[in-house]
């Protein structure tokens, strides 16, 4: 069996969907056998791809501070590992917001990196593509309704919404995110990263 860093050098090296990707593959992802948190967002977006850093944007600001960690402890791999849905910038989308992550990516890599990632206890599913992913018919029939459902797939899996600028509006119109979701996700958090 294949260690996790040969899958995870592997998927660097990935170019399954190279002719799909406007600015070319980089996969982007982080993960170390130690981590006892993993995180599954979308996609990287242009500055992500610029980078090779995920969440190394305004959406990782936001979700560093709702998980209540920084950026040294959210980049250490042996404690968090960082998986997204898709590894590279997967482009515009006819709305002009990112394209969805391409699908060849979480069915060839996440298996195989979930099987090697044996002390993660928590996953944290930013957004609708991870949480359909992952959580199937447990989910609700919008990211609203799985967030506000959180207790139900907990303490495998907590979903969140995205943490773009237009969460804000979300945030305000769904006050118990931040009264009742926050303080957990933060709870779990650093009970994890604690010990």
């Amino acid at each position: 069996m294949p260690t996790l860093a040969a899958v995870v050098a592997e998927a660097r090296a990935c170019r399954i969907c190279a002719d799909h990707l406007p600015l070319g593959p980089r996969p982007v992802l982080r993960a170390e056998a130690g981590a006892r948190l993993m995180i599954i967002g979308q996609a990287p977006g242009t500055k992500v791809h610029a980078s090779g850093v995920p969440w190394e944007d305004p959406s990782g600001e936001r979700l560093r501070g709702w998980m209540g960690i920084d950026a040294k402890t959210f980049y250490d791999a042996g404690r968090i590992a960082i998986i997204p849905m898709g590894f590279c910038y997967p482009g515009l989308a006819a709305s002009g917001g990112d394209a969805p992550p391409r699908p060849e990516c979480a069915p060839q890599w996440h298996g195989r990196l979930r099987a090697l990632l044996r002390a993660i206890e928590l996953t944290l599913l930013i957004g609708g593509y991870a949480q359909s992913h992952y959580l199937g018919s447990r989910g609700g029939r919008s990211v609203t309704d799985t967030v506000r459902a959180w207790r139900d797939v907990m303490p495998e899996f907590l979903p969140l919404p995205h943490p773009s600028w237009r969460t804000r509006g979300w945030v305000r119109k769904n006050p118990w995110y931040e009264s009742d979701v926050i303080p957990a996700l933060r709870v779990r958090v650093a009970a994890l990263l604690e010990s």
